[in-house]
């Protein structure tokens, strides 16, 4: 097991491909296999920092293929604790506009096929995920974000589909009418597995587009992924500043229980 080197993880997604200047680069393997590239190690506001893009320096990773698990067993080797996720989404809703920021307090899963736990055997193991985003973390980035004076939505529900394809209109229609705000492809499993871990879990969300059902307003066209990245690219250095101040902001002590999250699961031995 490599030597603890990081308190934090972050897990860039497309456009977020970088984190720091001048990073030192380790290449890491799992008993998951390896994750999804190299991972950097750096420092922000003098914290210690693990970096890694979850679709590859190149985005030649797409969602579907990404090893989550290898990538929550990386950070979880180096001593990391809490993860922030850096994620691009569309719109459910005419409210959440391309530019904003949103910050999921619940996610709706609708994936599949996907190695989605590290507890595969014995002992048979059942995590709570009823509040899955860490409170703790989520309250700080709510309080950053007003003095960041970033505009964004404090409790959005995301909807996780497996992609790499954009959703039908139709589908979008139903994603709206379950409850569902905002939509996205790589938020799970990621997220359970680093419950699974017991780390305290985040995710700045970067409003990026509309999806298919607002497309009946003739006014709004079809996504495309160019237009995806050109949307996020404008908002990267507020995710960056953002990140930072999350940290810098962030006590040494978890309080929130996330670390326990196994003590209150039903375990069958």
């Amino acid at each position: 097991m490599p030597e603890k080197k990081a308190e934090f993880g972050v897990l860039g997604g497309s456009g977020v491909y970088s984190l720091f200047d001048n990073p030192e680069e380790i290449d890491m393997d799992t008993e998951y296999g390896k994750p999804s590239d190299k991972v950097s190690l750096g420092t922000i506001n003098g914290r210690s920092v693990a970096f890694i893009p979850r679709h590859g320096k190149e985005h030649t990773i797409p969602p579907h293929k990404i090893n989550y698990r290898a990538n929550i067993a990386a950070l979880d080797s180096l001593g990391v604790t809490r993860v922030i996720s850096i994620t691009a989404v569309g719109s459910l809703r005419m409210d959440f506009v391309p530019g904003d920021f949103a910050l999921p307090n619940q996610f709706i899963n609708m994936t599949s096929g996907r190695a989605d736990t590290f507890y595969d055997g014995a002992p048979v193991t059942h995590i709570s995920t009823a509040f899955p985003y860490c409170p703790e973390m989520h309250k700080l980035a709510v309080r950053v974000g007003d003095y960041d004076n970033i505009k964004y939505h404090e409790n959005a529900t995301i909807i996780v589909i497996s992609g790499p394809r954009f959703s039908t209109m139709a589908e979008s229609k139903l994603f709206n009418t379950i409850g569902a705000d905002i939509i996205n492809m790589t938020q799970y499993p990621e997220i359970t597995l680093a419950r699974e871990k017991g780390m305290c879990y985040s995710s700045i969300a970067v409003v990026t587009d509309y999806d298919a059902g607002m497309e009946a307003d003739q006014r709004i066209p079809p996504v495309s992924f160019e237009d995806v990245g050109k949307k996020f690219a404008k908002s990267v250095e507020k995710v960056k500043i953002m990140v930072a101040d999350i940290i810098k902001e962030t006590p040494a002590e978890r309080s929130c229980g996330c670390a326990n999250v196994l003590d209150n699961a039903m375990v069958k031995k």
